[in-house]
This record gives structure tokens, sequence and C-alpha cells, in this order.
């Protein structure tokens, strides 16, 4: 038995179970204010681990972390989202504080380990895995393997720069089709006057133009008063899921947003197959539990139009089989792998 634990830039999660199976024996989700920084997160898991640990008696914990991790030192890089991750010996404190061995991995390498050895993959020799949530992070993993790299992190599909007009290292596909990325863009647009250009419209007839634009401007009113209303008109409290709901009854501007998000993260998708060419692609977060109408049958359109012709029809794109857990079940996987040496 072992003990996993999520950190993530909006969720804190921590399971007990073991290895290769998929299911867990017991489970907790705690909220995280990033405000309170990796002090308070911190404290949240020392709170919820000394009883679990008390109750099941786990052999040694495994941490999958939303963020580039040093693995040897089991220290955490830093954190996208959330403040004092910064070089944070977080495999000592685990140790520590709660008296175990410890494994500390990136969240993405994580489940990409759990959706090849327990999840989707299980019959793939080749995954390729990404998470799209606050984060956008991947992994790719040979044979059961987690590939990690000359420097012990690799596959970062979020921080490729679509373009070479991408010439920030802040213009990434994150910052495009990440649950954040879509949620600001959303904002952006309801913060803005609506204004419309005759661009594109080719009515010969004045009066057919001015009604065709009464009509748009007419609709997209409609879809930011009803993105308002779910916010409760405060656009700091509008989220990812909101426009995702929003989306699926008909708003539009909610469809346009996820549209480009789906756009983006399928470009990314295209390269690292075009690189590596995976048998499997499996696309875990919380922005994938969009669906399959709204965001996977987009991505998956927009791969074909991006990939290299000759590697299309050579792989499967699919959704996660282990969910909102499946960085629970990675870090299993890697205290498991620990443990055995």
């Amino acid at each position: 038995m072992f003990l996993g634990i999520e950190i993530g830039g909006t969720k804190l999660q921590l399971g007990v179970g073991t290895s290769r199976v998929g299911r867990l024996v017991a489970r907790q989700r705690l909220e995280v204010d990033p405000a309170g920084g990796a002090e308070a997160i911190l404290g949240q898991i020392r709170e919820a681990a000394v009883p679990l640990i008390k109750e099941h008696r786990p052999k040694a914990i495994g941490v999958g972390f939303g963020g580039p991790v040093d693995t040897a030192s089991g220290r955490t890089v830093t954190s996208h989202q959330v403040d004092g991750w910064t070089d944070f010996p977080l495999q000592r404190w685990c140790q520590d504080m709660l008296n175990l061995p410890t494994v500390v991995g990136n969240d993405a390498d994580a489940a990409g380990l759990a959706e090849a050895r327990c999840g989707a993959g299980r019959e793939a020799s080749v995954v390729f895995y990404t998470n799209v949530g606050s984060g956008i992070g991947g992994s790719l993993i040979i044979d059961g393997n987690l590939y990690r790299g000359g420097q012990g992190m690799a596959v970062e599909p979020g921080h490729l720069r679509p373009g070479l007009q991408a010439d920030r290292p802040d213009q990434t596909v994150e910052s495009l089709a990440s649950g954040w990325a879509i949620a600001a863009a959303v904002q952006a647009r309801l913060a803005e006057p609506i204004s419309h250009s005759i661009h594109g419209m080719t009515a010969r007839d004045p009066e057919s133009v001015r009604q065709r634009l009464i009509e748009r401007e007419d609709a997209e009113e409609q879809d930011a008063a009803d993105l308002l209303s779910r916010c409760d008109g405060d656009l700091d409290r509008l989220t990812t899921k909101m426009i995702a709901d929003a989306a699926r009854e008909g708003n539009q501007l909610g469809r346009e947003v996820f549209d480009r998000a789906a756009e983006a993260l399928g470009w990314a998708i295209a390269q690292v197959v075009t690189l590596v060419a995976p048998n499997l692609v499996v696309v875990g977060g919380g922005v994938s539990l969009a669906g399959e109408k709204l965001f996977l049958a987009p991505v998956r359109r927009y791969v074909n139009r991006y990939v290299f012709p000759a590697y299309a029809e050579t792989f499967e794109i699919v959704p996660s089989a282990l969910g909102e857990d499946v960085v629970l079940h990675g870090a299993l996987e890697l205290a498991a792998d620990a443990e055995q040496g």
C-alpha cells in the first residue's frame, strides 16, 4: 500500500492504494488557495496525510507536482501558478514531516505513467499523455517506462511556442489553451466594448449589411449577458467550467474561445506526434472534461490538420481512462517503482 499526493494549481488530492490496479481505497480532495502559497498547501498536506497514514500504514509516498521537478534531488524547480515552490525540498519535507520514504515527480509524468500501465494505454507500446488544466504538461511512456530526457524532465507541450512570431517565453500553447487561458480570453472579451467590422460581409445592399451587424451585436450581447449571469457579474469568478457549460448550451463566445484553445492544443499534439510517433495520445486534465463535442473532437480535427501527413491515421486520441484521479494513480506508480529500486 502506498500514499499518493497530487499538488496542482487549483486542487490538492491524497489517495491510498496499490500500483498497477487503478483503484483507490481512500481519497481526499482539497481546494487550493493560490494566494496562500506553498506554505498553506504544505499545511493542508500535513493535516490530511497524518490520519491516512495512521489508518492505512502505507510503505512509501509518491508525489505528483504541478510543475517542473528535479527528480534526482526531490526538489521542485518552480510552479507557474503558486508562489513558494521555487527550489523547494519537497521530498525531504515529506520524509521529515510524514516519516515515510518519498519520491517526487512532475504531475504529467505521473499521470502518463498511470494511463500507460493501468489506464487507456495498457495495450500501447508508446503513449503520449498531455494534461490540460490550470497548466499544460505532458509525458512520454515507452513500454511502460517513463522517458525522462537528458535532464531528468522532458516532453513539455504547453511550453511550445506556436509560430516563429512567438519569440517571448510567455507566448506558449499554455497561454492559449490552458484552463486559466480560456477563462482569461473570455474575461478580456467581456471587458471590451462590442465592435464589428464589415469585412467578410459581401452583401451589396447597405441595409442588409446594417441588419446583419445588428443581429450579430444582439447575439454577442446575449452571449455576454449569459456568461456574466453565471458569475454573478464578477468576471474574476468566471471559471472554465462555467464557460464550457455555456458553450454546450449554445453560447457562441464560449464556443469560439474553446475552439481557439483546441486549435492551439491540436497544433502542439501534432508536433509531438510528428517527432515521436506514439501509438496513442491520451488527453486528461480539467479542460478535457469539457467533453467530446466541445473539446476532444475539435482537437482531433486540428491535429489532423497540422500533423505530418505520413502519420495520419497511425494513432488514436482518447480521453483519460482514470479521470480526475489519474495523477494520484501515477503517484502510486512512482512510489512503487522507487520501493522496487
